[in-house]
């Protein structure tokens, strides 16, 4: 079995070095200690059936890519990979020289514009998700099918159509001796009967019960005459199902630590998220210009100030627009390659497990 302990036993692990905010240099005395690394598979266990692309603790705070997966990684240009390979000589605890066989100009091209900006911009996406939930709080009890009915009434002042539940209250009616029946070619709105008198027949209601999510059809007897037209919200209700999931599980496991410094620095917005949006925004640009990657920031202070709350959230915004702005500039007159150079990355993983394997 291939876990951390085995990687450290048997001497596979080709690099160790500090990840996350302690690498960028951006840690508070609060933050954690991420490692990230390579490893590679011993001999048999590569050429065995199974392979294991990645080893990891139980909270994804150590995190070792097997060498093949760590190259796919490199080819794609995941942000990631190329942070582990130039993490600063500081911060790395062990380097096999193996590794120097992989060279950085293989690596880099203006794929980064996409997948360092492309993350920043989900960054973004996050962060105005988290103003929308804190803004909008789910009540704890979801709304029904009912409130997402609609009476199409030439008697609704005007309006063409009032709510179910108020048609409902205002003509003492109950929803259980209502009767619906399906109009062709229209989709969602039905002929509505209505019968609160014992006979030998009786509707079946709007609803079978009052937790259900589709609408009930009843058997209209012939000669009966429909009072009103109802129209159900479908997309509405499966929208507000969706939300109204999405919310409950996000404040199952948010992180409630992080969820408080959002509130306490009063912006209503993910500071964190926000300065891994400029930090990523940065280092693409960097890479697209300087050909280089600065693990380590050198704008500590001011990503700091980000995630601390100090600017508004339309500030960063604005300051967001400037910085994709200068990312495209940067993108059109840099001399990178369009894509890495995925042949020698292969010759060079080839010849890493080869010189490896033959010790």
């Amino acid at each position: 079995m291939i876990n951390l302990e085995t990687l450290k036993k048997e001497n596979l692990i080709l690099l160790e070095a500090l990840a996350g905010s302690k690498a960028y240099g951006t840690d508070l005395p609060t933050s954690d200690t991420d490692i990230k690394g390579i490893f590679i598979l011993p001999k048999e266990k590569f050429y065995a059936l199974e392979y294991v692309p990645q080893v990891s603790d139980e909270k994804n705070d150590i995190v070792f890519y097997e060498i093949k997966r760590f190259i796919e990684l490199l080819s794609k240009n995941n942000p990631s990979a190329i942070e582990i390979f130039h993490t600063a000589k500081e911060d790395i605890f062990h380097k096999n020289p193996i590794l120097d066989l992989i060279k950085s100009e293989d690596i880099l091209s203006k794929m980064c514009r996409d997948t360092f900006a492309g993350y920043a911009l989900t960054q973004i996406k996050k962060a105005k998700g988290l103003k929308k939930k804190i803004f909008n709080p789910m009540p704890k009890e979801r709304k029904k099918v009912l409130d997402f009915c609609y009476i199409l009434d030439n008697q609704a002042n005007g309006k063409g159509s009032i709510s179910l539940q108020k048609w409902l209250k205002t003509n003492d009616y109950k929803q259980e001796n209502c009767g619906l029946s399906s109009i062709n070619h229209i989709k969602n709105t039905y002929l509505l009967f209505y019968h609160n008198q014992k006979t030998d027949f009786y509707y079946k209601g709007i609803l079978k019960n009052i937790d259900s999510n589709e609408v009930s059809l009843s058997s209209i007897p012939k000669g009966e005459k429909p009072i009103a037209y109802l129209y159900f919200n479908k997309e509405g209700y499966a929208a507000h199902c969706k939300e109204y999931k999405q919310y409950w599980e996000w404040v199952e496991k948010r992180n409630d630590t992080r969820y408080e410094n959002t509130l306490e620095h009063g912006k209503n917005y993910d500071a964190k998220n926000m300065m891994h949006t400029f930090r990523l925004l940065d280092m693409a640009i960097e890479i697209l210009e300087q050909k280089k990657v600065f693990v380590k920031r050198p704008n500590r202070e001011e990503l700091l100030k980000i995630r601390s709350g100090f600017f508004t959230y339309e500030e960063l915004l604005k300051k967001a627009d400037k910085k994709i702005e200068i990312l495209e500039k940067a993108y059109q007159n840099s001399t990178l390659p369009e894509y890495p150079n995925v042949e020698n990355l292969e010759k060079t993983l080839i010849e890493i497990r080869s010189k490896f394997y033959s010790k």
